[in-house]
């Protein structure tokens, strides 16, 4: 059984204390979520468990078993494999994709090196030594089997498809890509090294949805301990068992995904709250009681008031206080000044047509954005939609048609790369420049956007991508607008970040478009999405939940009746659940088989141990029995 312990570790980063405690438990099969505010310390536990980060051992520990650090213990099973998701990887100069991706297979290719040079040593030898070399070779090839030699390409094929490695991207060299390509190719890497311990760093940061939905399928069928750093609240839900919340440096762990986390974190906190506030009322008594006790003591010279009084403090310092619980922890205040408000019409584009070379990205492609919607743009990498952004900000040229904006738009426009005119100056020079506006009136208005007392004076060159999302929010609301044009703004950011962004977004007056590929972001803040599909803009009427809907109601097919006329059967056999050359035996066969499976269902439903997710996972079963048995008896009908 796969376990893996972490029991109240501690890590330094030099003189500063990066965690204080960090204790959960991992088991085979598990998805683990780690969740805290950017600098936390959970990318510091991932490099830990992997054995990226500097390690402390502890005498009396075997290193390739348990291991400890600053204080506390990381238990690993003995031979337990590991492998951590990169955010810079690099590799020898000239390796392409294709290469990077099959060293995955090193350990494999390790072991058929040895069966082929067995197999040539075998053609000579005899007797006992040829026996030794035939037992060997039998374990060589039950560890190529469990290593998954044979199933080689499989893997490769499966990977390459699900996070759409085309055949000219995996000749491609790995150091021409870009960081986002790069960490993508080995995540591909590591899905087909299928180690035992899987540990992803943001692992959603650089695919789009297709890529991001295959990588969720994926994952959920994983055997190990899969254990996660994401913001992607979307992905979260969908994945993972079990959340762990870095908060003060400690950790908690919680059962479910992140919605639940968040309902029993809500839950928790209220319930410490009620206790913290029947504890100050007990302390506020007896700390009363103290007091009097001593007044009286004093007045009357009694000892006895003054040893009842030392008794009562005694107890009150050997009490075990409760926090007050932080309902509400230091992070964005945004304040947007919206303009006056611009005409209906916001964003247009009538007969839009673009191509680069011979990839055609748009062709005729229209769209209206009225005054105060809110509109997510979506499609997969490449599709097209920052293109569509550059030429509506006049950085690019249609090659037929317009886009453009309406009448009194004033726009602010978060780019996804985020760069300043001169890197050198620090935040509070950065802000300032352009505008009037007094040095205490900026740091008291930069301190909205988390920028506290020395912090303004760093240089933007040094911000972290988090704080240059923030330095330029900050900039951007501080000018007049009525339309806020935004390119991916919760890739860099923690979760309080982007809940704090959600809610100013909400109290926006104006009209919000952006893109994004955060689908809880896209839930929250949209009211309709356009979707970049067949070279055009394609609107739904609704969040991303409802555009999922609508395109599964196009790819879902179409589900014949269940009761049609005889004379129609007849005309739609080849249609049927069964086909129509087989034979009465095999119907009848059949029919008996799913009988059986109904009665040993409907035991197992009578039981009065079910929960209720196993019963309704039973009668969900039953019922889809029970249509394929009107479906087979049909044919047995027609075949009679």
């Amino acid at each position: 059984m796969l376990e893996l312990k972490l029991m109240g570790v501690k890590k330094f980063m030099e003189a500063t204390l990066v965690v204080e405690n960090i204790t959960f438990e991992a088991y085979e099969g598990d998805k683990i979520g780690i969740v805290g505010a950017n600098g936390s310390g959970k990318s510091t536990i991932l490099k830990l468990i992997a054995g990226v980060e500097h390690m402390h051992y502890y005498p009396g520990y075997p290193q390739t078993s348990s291991y400890g650090y600053d204080e506390g213990l990381i238990h690993l099973p003995r031979g337990a494999t590991r492998a951590y998701l990169e955010q810079t990887p690099v590799y020898l100069e000239g390796m392409k994709v294709i290469d990077v991706l099959n060293l995955a297979f090193e350990e494999v290719d390790g072991i058929e090196s040895q069966m082929r040079e067995l197999e040539q040593q075998m053609q000579v030898l005899e007797g006992e030594a040829l026996e030794k070399a035939l037992n060997k070779y039998s374990n060589l090839v039950q560890q190529f089997e469990a290593k998954g030699g044979y199933d080689r390409e499989e893997k490769l094929s499966r990977v390459c498809t699900g996070l759409q490695f085309s055949e000219s991207f995996l000749n491609k060299e790995f150091d021409l890509l870009s960081g986002g390509e790069k960490t993508t190719v080995v995540l591909g890497k590591l899905l087909i090294h299928n180690p035992d311990i899987l540990l992803l760093d943001e692992p959603t940061n650089h695919l789009d949805m297709e890529a991001i939905e295959w990588l969720e399928g994926y994952l959920k069928t994983y055997k190990g301990i899969v254990i996660i750093v994401s913001h992607d609240r979307y992905f979260l839900d969908n994945v993972v068992n079990k959340i762990v919340e870095i908060e003060d440096m400690k950790s908690i762990a919680y059962k479910g995904n992140y919605s639940s986390f968040v309902s029993q974190k809500e839950e928790n906190m209220r319930i410490q709250f009620e206790h913290f506030r029947e504890q100050q009322k007990k302390i506020n008594s007896m700390e009363q009681t103290v007091k009097d006790l001593r007044d009286w003591a004093m007045r009357g010279g009694n000892d006895k008031f003054f040893r009842r009084a030392a008794s009562i403090q005694k107890r009150l310092d050997k009490l075990d206080r409760v926090d007050k619980p932080k309902f509400e922890r230091r992070n964005m205040r945004l304040d947007f000044k919206t303009a006056e408000r611009s005409g209906n019409e916001t964003i247009k584009a009538v007969g839009l047509s673009k191509t680069y070379g011979d990839k055609v990205i748009f062709r005729g492609a229209k769209v209206l954005i009225q005054y105060c919607e809110r509109v997510g743009l979506i499609g997969p990498n490449g599709s097209g939609k920052t293109t569509f952004l550059k030429m509506l900000l006049g950085e690019e040229q249609p090659d037929a048609g317009v886009v453009e904006l309406g009448a009194n738009v004033m726009a602010a426009y978060l780019p996804q790369k985020i760069t300043f005119d001169n890197e050198e100056l620090t935040v509070l020079e950065t802000f300032r420049e352009g505008i009037s506006i007094l040095e205490g009136k900026a740091r008291e208005y930069l301190s909205k956007f988390m920028f506290y007392k020395n912090s303004v004076f760093k240089k933007v060159k040094h911000l972290s991508g988090g704080e240059r999302i923030r330095l330029k929010l900050g900039m951007l609301l501080y000018q007049d607008i009525n339309l806020l044009i935004l390119d991916e703004p919760t890739n860099h950011l923690d979760i309080d970040s982007i809940e704090t962004l959600e809610e100013a977004l909400e109290d926006f007056k104006g009209t919000i478009f952006f893109i994004s590929h955060d689908r809880y972001f896209i839930n929250k803040i949209g009211e309709r999405v356009i979707a970049v599909e067949d070279y055009g803009l394609k609107s739904y009427l609704g969040n991303f939940d409802y555009y999922k809907a609508e395109k599964a109601k196009v790819i879902k097919p179409v589900e014949p009746k269940k009761t049609v006329e005889k004379s129609e059967k007849k005309q739609k056999d080849k249609n049927s659940a069964v086909k129509p050359e087989v034979t009465e035996a095999e119907v009848l066969a059949r029919i008996q088989n799913l009988e059986k499976e109904m009665s040993e269902l409907d035991v197992a439903m009578g039981k009065g141990q079910l929960d209720y997710e196993e019963l309704g996972r039973l009668y969900e079963r039953k019922q889809a029995l029970t249509e394929e048995l009107e479906t087979v008896m049909e044919t047995w009908l027609d075949i009679s």
